[in-house]
């Protein structure tokens, strides 16, 4: 199959119930993983439409098919943030809910994701775009070093008791 490169828009209501799907296709492979970041109960519908209210939820798409997903905020980080090695607060577009489905991981989704997240950041004129990962989510310990994210640190979020999340951040100009 050749190589297409996502494309990326805002999501829309529309949207909602594909993004829904690739949410239960994830969840049940990150467990798998020994990833409990989500569940059956989270990221849910509400959240989502939180999201797009917001304006903050796009979508990336391959071959008119829904493939990734991702919430690209500008709001202040929760005070639990501090915990990390940045300045919380300096802002930032902050990356949430990443999430590509089975059949698309390995296509370049979740790297257009987060090049959108840089290019919003430099739009609103922030130089900084920080993610954080379950300490357990291998795959995007790789890859947000290798997109040239430093590690930030490791911090408890007070909503998931329990587990621990790695912060990452990257400087955009």
């Amino acid at each position: 199959m050749p190589f297409l490169t996502p494309l990326l828009r805002p999501a829309t209501a529309a949207d909602l119930p594909a993004i829904l799907q690739l949410v239960r296709q994830v969840v049940p492979l990150m467990q798998a993983a020994g990833n409990q970041q989500w569940n059956r109960d989270y990221p849910n519908a509400t959240v989502f439409e939180q999201d797009l209210a917001a304006g903050h939820l796009w979508v990336a798409e391959l071959a008119s098919e829904l493939a990734g997903v991702a919430a690209l905020t500008r709001n202040a980080q929760d005070p639990e943030y501090a915990q990390a090695d940045w300045d919380p607060a300096a802002p930032a577009v902050v990356v949430h809910r990443l999430a590509v489905a089975p059949t698309a991981q390995g296509r370049g989704v979740a790297q257009a994701l987060l090049t959108q997240a840089e290019q919003l950041a430099v739009a609103y004129g922030f130089n900084l775009v920080r993610v954080d990962t379950n300490s357990e989510n291998a795959a995007t310990q790789r890859l947000f070093p290798k997109l040239g994210y430093r590690f930030a640190g490791e911090i408890s979020l007070a909503f998931r008791p329990g587990l621990r999340f790695f912060c990452y951040e990257k400087r955009v100009d």
